[in-house]
């Protein structure tokens, strides 16, 4: 991967990673998939590997992430949430073609319909951010603590009260944050807050 572009932030849930591919998204947003090779890239860490993707096809990646995005904030809120991008996460659902098959080590794969079929990986992505809004999987979608990402994102620990989209991001720079914050009211106690 060229050194060009930002690093992925690869989570554990297909769905919100993939959201991930814009972070910042309230402050200078970062964009991870700005062209065709960079989704293929992202696709083929995820287990969804295609050989090629077009323009266009770039484009239905990042409405289906702007979807998801919009409808998992709106179920993280309870809220009701946006028809037209429900409308885009269950087309994109129903127009991919893939199937679940299971490796000799016991996980699970998924097999495109194409090698070249961008559709069939985006449908894969719709099918799991369905399933996470629905409700069908253990765990709660939440938004990151942080002002400029506020990413929705799933979590899955015991107590469900996890703060960040991703610790090694957003939860370290809140807490250095909090820690020079903390330090420059040492340094002059009489300053006022």
């Amino acid at each position: 991967m060229s050194a060009a572009y930002p690093d992925f932030r690869l989570g554990k849930v297909l769905a919100t990673s993939f959201t991930g591919t814009l972070s910042e998204r309230h402050g200078d947003a970062v964009e991870r998939i700005p062209t065709p090779h960079r989704l293929v890239d992202w696709l083929t860490l995820n287990g969804l590997a295609v050989d090629s993707c077009t323009p266009a096809q770039l484009e239905l990646a990042r409405e289906l992430r702007e979807s998801i995005h919009a409808v998992a904030t709106a179920a993280a809120i309870q809220v009701a949430l946006p028809a037209s991008a429900v409308h885009v996460i269950n087309d994109c659902s129903a127009q991919g073609r893939a199937a679940a098959v299971l490796t000799p080590e016991g996980r699970r794969q998924w097999r495109l319909s194409s090698a070249s079929r961008v559709e069939d990986a985006l449908g894969v992505i719709a099918a799991d951010a369905i399933s996470i809004i629905a409700g069908e999987r253990d765990g709660k979608l939440a938004l990151c603590g942080s002002p400029t990402c506020q990413a929705a994102f799933f979590d899955t620990s015991q107590s469900r009260t996890r703060k960040w989209c991703d610790m090694n991001t957003c939860g370290n720079r809140q807490k250095k944050a909090r820690f020079h914050a903390s330090a420059g009211r040492r340094k002059n106690p009489g300053s006022a807050e």
